[in-house]
């Protein structure tokens, strides 16, 4: 039986004309962002948040009644304890602490069906909010397609909230949902999700009561904030938002949690996970682990991060990038030139000579001519890192190259940026914002000017042409598979990577 047709039926909500603030939230790649193409098709607004490069895009949907929703994609995070900028611009708005974004009258988190421990855990943070939440599972499809089911009532019931399945490619659940959206509105926000250890209580407690009491915050919310401020995770934790009494009270609660010798953070995660495994006892189906199930996915994954043959694959698809740069656009670049030189032969025949003439032909056919030639090994070269990211390589070169990046002071998520930055070092700068360690962070955005972006693609092509004969380095009859300028450019891109 489908999951879908599972799902709690939805009633016919009351006609309304107001706009509804609705937070699209969950952890990465759980299929929040298509969800939030799909329910708002092209009414969607994007820039950034003030005073920072993290992206904003809003939407605009029409409910079942005629209500508006406004809904706001937020960026992917695991959980409500920022890492990085993202993850605290999600929190922010979460909380209502964005000054240009209202808080929202209602969240739905994404889930995905086939990691339900893993994403459960930044829902157990969304049901302390003090905002309503409906729970939109996605991969229903993918986790049929591995043999397994879901108790989706027994989900809803243990949850306390709407659970709606989703099959966005399909559309399916999808009005449903929509539907939900305006009904759940009005309902009562949902209970805390766990409770915490009565040797922590005390110092949770005064805490809140003192957000509540000096900064106005809603006791749900103030709750949050006191446990998300002591676990201390994260260097991008502010208490310029509180009153200044509440920084001295953090420090002294914390001193009695050390003399309490209370491990607070590994309480709170432990207390999460037991109210996660008390949520999903029973869900599912026992599964008959003396058969794994090998998906696609990981007879992928055996190959492109293996400790060896990983490292040859990407030297192979690097390999593949640069000489089709100079095998592949040769037509295109020629057709070009050649358009360029008829057109200034024309402009000749046909103006009288002078100095505007000269100009045309000479100044903006010769020089912009010439630049425009090198348009399709730029193109080239955005369409591989587009096509790598894609298709899920960058992330799996990412995990790959970890190792490597760590004899540096990096770490995996620096490769992503320093890749972007053979297109254009500006999104690679602006990419660096998901890594969660500052300093590495610091270091990613100043060495990633160093890589060879796509504007010295030319330089490193004429160069090449002038000096480097075109002889054949690898062939199969007449079939030449590698050139010299091809393993030139190869050389010169690896020397610029070492030297940053």
């Amino acid at each position: 039986m489908s999951l879908i047709a599972d799902a709690d039926p939805v009633g016919a909500p009351e006609t309304s004309t107001r706009t509804i603030t609705v937070a699209l939230v969950g952890n990465p790649n759980c299929g929040k962002t298509t969800l939030f193409n799909a329910i708002t098709g092209l009414r969607q607004k994007v820039g950034n948040y003030a005073g920072v490069t993290v992206e904003k895009k809003e939407g605009r949907a029409t409910l079942p009644d005629g209500a508006i929703a406004r809904l706001i994609d937020l960026p992917g995070l695991y959980s409500l304890t920022p890492h990085s900028p993202d993850e605290m611009i999600a929190r922010e708005v979460l909380m209502g602490l964005r000054p240009e974004t209202p808080r929202p009258d209602l969240i739905l988190n994404i889930v995905d069906a086939t990691n339900l421990e893993r994403n459960l855990y930044l829902t157990s943070q969304l049901l302390d909010m003090g905002t309503p939440v409906i729970v939109v599972l996605t991969m229903v499809d993918e986790l049929e397609n591995q043999g397994r089911s879901l108790d989706i009532p027994a989900l809803q019931k243990a949850l306390g909230v709407p659970v709606c399945p989703v099959i966005v490619s399909r559309r399916t659940g999808l009005p449903g949902l929509l539907a939900r959206i305006y009904r759940q509105v009005s309902q009562p926000a949902p209970s805390p999700a766990w409770s915490v250890s009565e040797s922590i209580r005390p110092g949770l407690e005064a805490l809140a009561s003192e957000l509540v009491r000096d900064a106005g915050f809603p006791p749900r919310i103030a709750f949050a904030e006191s446990v998300a401020v002591l676990m201390q995770e994260s260097e991008l934790l502010s208490l310029d938002h509180l009153p200044a009494s509440f920084g001295e009270s953090v420090r002294r609660t914390q001193a009695e949690f050390r003399r309490q010798k209370v491990d607070f953070p590994a309480m709170v995660i432990e207390a999460r996970y037991a109210w996660i495994a008390r949520v999903t006892a029973g869900l599912a189906p026992e599964v008959d682990t003396s058969v794994p199930h090998v998906t696609v996915h990981d007879r992928i994954d055996r190959v492109v991060m293996h400790p060896v043959f990983g490292y040859v694959l990407f030297l192979v698809i690097m390999t593949v990038m640069f000489q089709s740069i100079f095998s592949w656009v040769q037509a295109p670049m020629d057709w070009l030139r050649h358009g360029a030189d008829l057109l200034g032969e024309w402009v000749a025949a046909h103006m009288a000579p002078g100095e505007l003439r000269d100009l045309i032909t000479d100044g903006v056919l010769g020089g912009v001519g010439n630049t425009i030639v090198f348009l399709p090994q730029i193109l080239l070269l955005f369409f591989f890192v587009s096509l790598l990211e894609d298709t899920g390589y960058m992330a799996r070169a990412a995990f790959l190259m970890d190792r490597l990046m760590s004899k540096v002071g990096l770490h995996g998520k620096s490769f992503i940026p320093l890749l972007s930055s053979f297109a254009c070092a500006i999104p690679g700068v602006l990419a660096t914002r998901t890594i969660g360690d500052r300093k590495a962070r610091l270091i990613t955005i100043l060495v990633a000017p160093l890589m060879s972006c796509s504007a010295r693609l030319p330089v490193y092509a004429l160069m090449i042409g002038a000096f480097v004969p075109n002889r054949p380095v690898l062939s199969i009859g007449s079939w030449r598979l590698l050139t010299l300028p091809g393993v030139t450019l190869i050389g010169m891109y690896f020397l610029g990577m070492f030297f940053a």
